[in-house]
């Protein structure tokens, strides 16, 4: 969830007034948890002080401030197409995200249940998403529902075992493309 917002900073132009920290998590006593006592990611702390903890929010909030429409969405009836989408694409991302979490605990801690639900459920999905992904809000300039989206696919990198370009030829060749961004390049896990 803070690749989204580290692709925002870069698609908005904001790299040079965002400084980004890394924050050690999950661990007893983190100084993180002086600045978020959640402890979650990513969080921003604008000018004045006051905290922002969410991606939705923190990439609403510069897409304001840049004047730019990449994470808006209009009050049209493409508007609730690009919201399907995005949610589509959250549901995606959030299990991908629970099976790395789980894989992330101690062996003996991990639930497999839990590991193989997620595991079936990023394969459902990337299958209706291998469907999807010809939509032409998919293919047209960046939007949430791609940047939501690239961001969870992009967890192969992290999550041992989720493949999910067998079989998906359509989001395998809509991932190569969009993965040659600038901002999806340095925000990759190899440049973070």
């Amino acid at each position: 969830f803070a690749r989204m917002t580290r692709i925002m900073v870069h698609e908005t132009g904001l790299r040079a007034l965002v400084e980004q920290i890394v924050a050690e998590l999950r661990v007893k006593d983190s100084a993180y948890y002086n600045i978020n006592p959640s402890g979650r990611v990513p969080y921003l702390i604008r000018e004045d002080g006051v905290g922002f903890e969410d991606s939705d929010l923190i990439c609403s909030y510069f897409d304001k401030i840049a004047e730019t429409s990449i994470w808006s969405i209009p009050d049209n009836k493409e508007g609730w197409e690009l919201r399907r989408l995005a949610a589509l694409a959250r549901s995606f991302t959030d299990g991908v995200s629970v099976w790395f979490r789980e894989t992330m605990r101690p062996e003996d801690e991990q639930s497999k249940s839990i590991i193989n639900h997620e595991r079936q459920r990023s394969r459902r999905l990337a299958d209706l998403w291998e469907k999807e992904i010809g939509s032409p809000l998919m293919q047209g300039p960046l939007n949430r529902a791609q940047i939501i989206m690239v961001c969870g696919l992009g967890l192969e990198e992290w999550v041992q075992g989720f493949n999910w370009r067998d079989g998906h030829p359509k989001l395998t060749s809509w991932m190569d493309r969009i993965s040659g961004q600038p901002s999806m390049i340095a925000t990759n896990r190899s440049n973070t």
